[in-house]
């Protein structure tokens, strides 16, 4: 009997291992997928695609989300909305409050289609801020659909479904008509000497748009994102008058901020 449950308990091993080889080919072609569809495709529980994902983020450098994995590594990694939804969920949250704090009553604010944005939008609306918004966001613009207090302006453009953001020239072109108090554009790398960079041209173009478009220009970055570089080039950093982040920046990064007199805004202050 124990000799047959060492041959199960093998066996049980071995396609445990084949089952994870089969969902990191996946996740290298795809660049990312979510729980469900790991779970449909494989025919195991929710719990067990959580359990691999653990185990292949120790071994083989992907990273988990709340809703799924997505292979970090390239610079032209362009992740769905719906797993970063799941990336960084806490530190956009102190973002978010940060942000909420510098909009004044009657400011115009333009807000991109980044997660990070959206927990702005999330902290703006609670707060009740009397504002006109401007953004390419479908999920910021419903977060402000109900709200009378605010006149909200959607650029309109190419729909890109894995973002659920308008991009192309239409809405870089939407953006040219209108000047905002505040820009609040995030990136998927910033780095001191490459500046900020995304992993899509085209989002980097509506980026690029509202730093240009607006008085005071604020960079909303995790930790995560310092020191790293993307695909397309959305501004050097010196064109950003800020930086919110949710820690401290390391001395060397301190120092370069003051250097090109960009401000530094971030948590446990």
């Amino acid at each position: 009997m124990l000799a047959r449950g060492a041959r199960v308990g093998r066996r049980g091993r071995v396609l445990a291992v084949e089952r994870r080889t089969r969902m990191l080919d996946l996740l290298h072609q795809r660049g990312s997928v979510t729980v469900a569809e790991l779970s449909h495709a494989h025919g195991v529980s929710e719990e067990t695609v959580r359990r691999d994902l653990q185990k292949l983020e120790s071994e083989s450098g992907i990273a988990r989300t709340h809703g799924g994995a997505y292979v970090a590594r390239a610079v032209h990694s362009d992740v769905p909305i719906r797993i970063r939804e799941g990336i960084q969920r806490e530190v956009k949250e102190i973002i978010g409050a940060l942000c909420e704090r510098l909009v004044e009553e009657g400011e115009t604010v333009m807000l991109d289609s980044s997660t990070t944005a959206l927990h702005v939008a999330e902290h703006l609306r609670a707060a009740r801020t009397r504002m006109t918004v401007v953004t390419n966001a479908l999920r910021v613009a419903d977060t402000f659909a109900d709200c009378e207090g605010v006149t909200l302006v959607c650029t309109g453009g190419a729909l890109r479904r894995s973002q659920l953001s308008f991009v192309g020239p239409a809405a870089v072109e939407t953006l040219r008509r209108f000047y905002a108090d505040k820009a609040f554009v995030s990136c998927v790398a910033v780095d001191l000497e490459q500046g900020l960079t995304d992993a899509d041209e085209l989002e980097a173009d509506v980026r690029r748009a509202m730093l240009r478009q607006a008085r005071e220009r604020l960079l909303i970055a995790d930790y995560t994102k310092l020191g790293k570089t993307s695909f397309a080039l959305i501004a050097p950093l010196d064109r950003v008058d800020c930086l919110v982040t949710d820690r401290e920046p390391d001395a060397r990064w301190k120092g370069e901020l003051a250097r090109r007199k960009v401000r530094c805004l971030h948590g446990r202050q």
